[in-house]
Parts: structure tokens; sequence; C-alpha cells
């Protein structure tokens, strides 16, 4: 027991002797995992909501301009007649300008200056769960397209079926900066290790010369990589949890009128980033100590 507490009371020596260095690590493993998770946190949302959005099947029915009123009653009767669907909302022109006013909030200002509104106006329909596993969107996206004053139709799996191949770019993209990330943090720390190494160095020739084995002189600057890593990485969790907190209390629109409701890392992924951090912390140590097997 109390080898364990020289061993920690040596790397927290070690430590503030050289605090700056470390600082600076520290710093580098915060940046790198909190890159990491927000790619995660970000990314877990957006293919969680849309997996969600396109397993109830949903459409957009866009009208074109001036579509009199008669052929829109036409256009209501024949969605409401469709097996299974509801109409969720009609929106008029100045109803989705609203919509996208507040969707972009403050970078709004621009609208104002348009000579006219070029937004159309819709129907949200919404198909019952049950029922959609018998129901075939493209036919029904063409039977609904040849309706008079019909713009277009859009529906939700559709829309997924385009953005699940820019997410599999997106994803491998991440973990290839990610893995750029770690090798960065293995560098920094072991540097910084190395230079507690060479502040210690006649003291650490003198433990040898008494006969201190490989693992005591080696067990100090392990423990510091270890402590760097946990540092970062509950200095990166409890800022990634203040950013996540400002995105859960705002209305973030990705398609369509339905915010996206934002979850926080579930604890597998907090566990997996310190894990990652103090794995990576001991990483760098033991590059840096790997010379005293001469010593």
């Amino acid at each position: 027991m109390r080898l364990r507490f020289y061993f920690i009371r040596q790397a927290l020596t070690n430590m503030r002797r050289n605090l700056t260095v470390h600082i600076v690590s520290m710093g580098t493993i915060v940046a790198a995992l909190l890159i990491l998770g927000a790619f995660l946190l970000l990314f877990g949302n957006i293919k969680g909501w849309l997996q969600q959005w396109g397993s109830a099947l949903t459409m957009s029915v866009y009208l074109k301009d001036n579509t009199s009123a008669y052929k829109r009653d036409k256009i209501d009767s024949f969605i409401r007649a469709l097996p299974g669907a509801r109409i969720r909302r009609f929106i008029s022109k100045q109803e989705a300008m609203d919509d996208l006013k507040a969707a972009l909030g403050d970078e709004a200002g621009f609208i104002e200056e348009l000579a006219h509104n070029p937004l159309p106006a819709s129907y949200e329909i919404i198909f019952d769960k049950g029922k959609t596993d018998a129901i075939e969107p493209a036919q029904i996206k063409s039977q609904i397209q040849a309706l008079d004053g019909v713009e277009d139709v859009q529906y939700s799996r559709e829309w997924l079926k385009r953005i699940e191949g820019f997410l599999d770019i997106i994803r491998l993209t991440g973990y290839t900066v990610g893995g750029l990330l770690c090798l960065c943090v293995v560098f920094i720390i072991s540097n910084t290790i190395k230079l507690t190494i060479y502040s210690r160095k006649d003291e650490i020739e003198i433990l040898k010369l008494v006969g201190a084995t490989d693992w005591f002189v080696r067990m100090p600057f392990l423990l510091e990589g270890a402590i760097l890593g946990i540092l970062g990485g509950a200095v990166a969790v409890l800022m990634l949890f203040s950013g996540y907190h400002l995105l859960a209390t705002r209305d973030v629109y990705l398609i369509g009128p339905t915010p996206l409701e934002f979850a926080f890392l579930p604890v597998g992924y907090l566990i997996l980033l310190f894990s990652l951090s103090l794995g990576l912390g001991i990483l760098g140590s033991f590059i840096a100590i790997g010379r005293f097997v001469d010593v």
C-alpha cells in the first residue's frame, strides 16, 4: 500500500515540476476527445433521428401556385381516401415562410428582401405504422403527382435512401480524423513524459544503481500518462455535456418541420471515451519509457 502511494505521489510531483507541458498535453487530449465525442454525439443523434423518421412513412405534397379551392378540395379528398393516410397539416405559403423564418432564427434577415414568397403551399401526410408494409409509396407518389394542381411529392424513405450514402462518407471521415487525432495525442504525451524523464535522469540512474527494478522506475511515469488520460477524458466529457445542453434547449431542424431532439451519449460511448483517453495516456507513457530497459 505504501508503495502505491509512493508511485502516485511521485507521479503528481513529476507533473507539478513540469506543469506547463502537462497542461499542454492534457489540452491536446481534451481537444481530441472533444472532437471525437462531438462527432459521435451529432452523428448518433442525426442517424437515430433519420432512422426513426424514415421508419414511419410520411409524405409532403407541394401544390402549384394559384391552385384553386376546387382543385385543392379534390386533392384533399384523394389524400383522405388513401388507405391509412392522415393529413397532419396543410401549410399555406405564408405558414411555410413563417416556418422557414423560425428555423433560420437570426439568419432570416435576407428573406425580408424577397419580392415575393417562393415557397409552395403543401400537405403533410402521415400513414399509420401498422399499414406501411402494404403500401407502395412510389406508386402513391405517382398517383398524387398526376392530380391537377400538384407540383411535386416527396416521401421520407426516398430522402432516407439519398442520405444514407452521404452518412457513410461522414462516418468514414470522422473515424479517420479521430484516428489521426489519437496518434497526435500519443505523440504529445510521449514527448511530455520524455521531458519528465530527462528532468529526473540523474535520480533515475541512482535508483538503478541501488537496485531499483525497471518497473519500480517506470511506474510513476505510467501513472503520469494514466492521470493525464483520466483528467483529459473528464474535462472533455464535461465540455461535451455543456455543448449538448446548449443544443438540447434549441430547436434544430434537419428535414421537414419536425425539430431534431438531441440525446446525450449513451453510457457505452462514455466508457469508450474514458477508456480511449486512459489507453492513449498509458500508450504514450509506454513509448516514452521504453528506453529504461537498457539503463
